[in-house]
């Protein structure tokens, strides 16, 4: 039976690398996929013969498709793990002054970069989109069930002012595990979110890690804590796992705050599922 194949975004450094590493030590075979040809590569040769390096820019659609695909065919025609877990911090800020604000040749206001929108949240949707597809596609290989794992944030659990695009973006995530936790796993696909505190890596701007409080900062050990408990468990799905330290803390939604809402979230699925069943074909659709 062929080893397990997977892939991490963003793995050229920081998280992505260290759960790379941590991956291969497991007996994965390990794609490693960043923007950064020099630093994907390096991660990559220093891991060993079982690891691949694939230049990847997942606000391109077509660039992840293209990852997943060569993942799939370089692993034996098999996927079983992905960790969507690159990620980049607001593009432009949404509080520019009045000086920054730039007309277009109509005198419309220029629209915001919203970059960090379609690396951080729209690019999980997708990579989940094309894990699914591969993860089907993987059973004659050995394969079949998979590990889906995105990178939210503790400010996906609380907020960050200075970058409110960041915040939107990772509070999307969470929602995006959540929802479909619960669905994938029915045909052995788990979708979990992990939400780092303050761990230094190449997004940290330099004058925020020279002032950082050593007590405050989360090692990268931690995040392999999590990724292992999703491993052991191919139940555990639709998780928020805060990482805190050297703690990981399993996150609730809030509360329902009375009973009605409570039928709402919890009784209503049927109801919902008639609604959105693929409605007939009519002319001029």
């Amino acid at each position: 039976m062929s080893k397990p194949v997977a892939i991490v975004t963003g793995a050229g450094s920081g998280i992505g690398e260290a759960v790379a590493i941590h991956l291969y030590k497991k007996g994965y075979k390990v794609v490693v996929a960043d923007l950064n040809s020099t630093a994907g590569e390096n991660v990559a040769s220093t891991l060993g013969p079982d690891a691949l390096f694939v230049q990847t820019d997942v606000s391109s659609y077509r660039s992840q498709a293209q990852l997943l695909k060569k993942a799939y065919e370089w692993g034996g025609n098999r996927v079983d793990f992905f960790h969507a877990n690159a990620g980049i911090d607001d593009r432009q800020n949404l509080y520019d002054s009045e000086e920054k604000e730039e007309l277009d040749e109509d005198g419309l206001l220029k629209p915001l970069n919203t970059k960090t929108m379609e690396v951080n949240l729209e690019a999980v949707i997708q990579g989940l989109w094309l894990f699914k597809y591969y993860v089907r596609r993987s059973k004659e290989a050995g394969g079949g069930k998979g590990h889906f794992v995105a990178t939210s944030s503790s400010a996906g659990l609380y907020h960050m002012p200075q970058c409110p695009q960041y915040t939107a973006s990772k509070y999307g995530v969470i929602g995006l595990c959540r929802a479909a936790g619960p669905v994938f796993v029915k045909e052995g696909i788990t979708v979990n979110a992990i939400c780092p505190a303050f761990i230094p890596t190449n997004l940290c701007p330099p004058e925020v890690l020279k002032r950082w409080p050593k007590e405050h900062i989360t090692p990268l050990s931690t995040v392999n804590k999590a990724i292992d408990a999703f491993l052991a468990d191919g139940t555990l799905t639709g998780q928020a796992v805060e990482l805190s330290q050297e703690n990981i803390y399993f996150r609730e939604q809030v509360d329902w705050p009375n009973e009605s809402q409570r039928w709402i979230g919890t009784k209503s699925n049927e109801i919902w599922d008639v609604g959105y069943q693929e409605p007939p074909k009519r002319e001029g659709y």
